[in-house]
């Protein structure tokens, strides 16, 4: 007798397929997967030929979903979520492993810092740190706890600690304050410059402001450290470096912009002693 589950496109191509539809993007999926892009393509065409159903537009710069491509993403992100949790409920777990998930700015500027004493306090953990700036989804990545920052604290699904307020400062090297008359303002994806002169210095942005752009705030502050100009940074994340001078303010005054940084993991979810003490561990640094 015929199992309904010979029907059942290769996993990899349904994988493919989730995590494209969640992204809309092949090149996040291949990022997500640790694939190339042209094999996620090559998976999503697959499992069309194989539906014989045209799951996405390809529109020039971006994916859209067909009304059954989203169905279909939808039905599956359920299917595979089911699987990472029966799979977790009878895999036996280890009991001294801790999968973190935090952004790639968190990690170099706050956390890194900050691991040498978790070591020597806590030897028998296995402490796992995942630094991405995508979205986890904690039982198909396999994520205990995670960092974000967000405006509220997250949905009724998980628990969470706030860790800190954001505060976003105006930074530089000492040897770039004295030559504030030639700025050249560090701008990284967030792009709250204007927002923070607006707020903080009563005026508008210059039009003729000198400056350069990054795509991730650790890379402001490395330039800022540099001497190359002036970062706006959430202040936990120069706390040290204003402390021991190697960085100074470049205006008086801070705003609070962005959402603070939280600690979550799913609802009664931190059952081991080594979940239950990196989260105190976590907490207390933060405090």
């Amino acid at each position: 007798m015929n199992s309904p589950l010979d029907s059942l496109p290769p996993l990899k191509s349904l994988r493919a397929f989730e995590a494209a539809a969640r992204h809309l993007s092949f090149r996040l999926a291949a990022e997500e997967l640790h694939v190339t892009q042209a094999a996620v393509a090559q998976q999503v065409r697959g499992l069309e030929a194989w539906l014989g159903v045209q799951l996405f537009e390809r529109l020039p710069r971006r994916l859209a979903l067909t009304d059954r491509g989203l169905g279909y993403s939808r039905d599956i992100h359920q299917a595979l979520e089911r699987i990472a949790l029966a799979t977790t409920a009878v895999r036996l777990p280890a009991p001294n492993s801790v999968t973190l998930s935090v952004t790639p700015t968190f990690a170099s500027k706050w956390l890194m810092p900050r691991l040498p004493a978790f070591v020597d306090a806590h030897p028998g953990i296995d402490l796992r740190v995942q630094a991405s700036e995508r979205l986890v989804s904690f039982h198909l990545d396999g994520v205990d706890m995670a960092v974000r920052q967000t405006r509220l604290p997250p949905d009724k699904t998980l628990d969470s600690l706030k860790l800190f307020p954001q505060e976003l400062v105006a930074v530089c090297a000492p040897s770039f304050s004295s030559s504030l008359a030639s700025k050249n303002l560090l701008h990284d994806a967030h792009d709250l410059w204007p927002e923070f002169y607006r707020q903080v210095l009563n005026k508008d942005l210059p039009r003729n402001m000198k400056a350069l752009r990054f795509n991730q705030t650790s890379l402001a502050i490395d330039a800022a450290l540099s001497g190359q100009g002036i970062a706006l940074a959430p202040r936990c994340f120069v706390e040290d470096d204003l402390t021991q001078g190697r960085l100074v303010l470049a205006f008086a005054g801070s705003m609070a912009a962005g959402g603070d940084f939280y600690l979550v993991w799913p609802r009664h979810s931190l059952h081991s002693d080594a979940a239950r003490a990196v989260k105190h561990w976590l907490v207390q640094q933060a405090g």
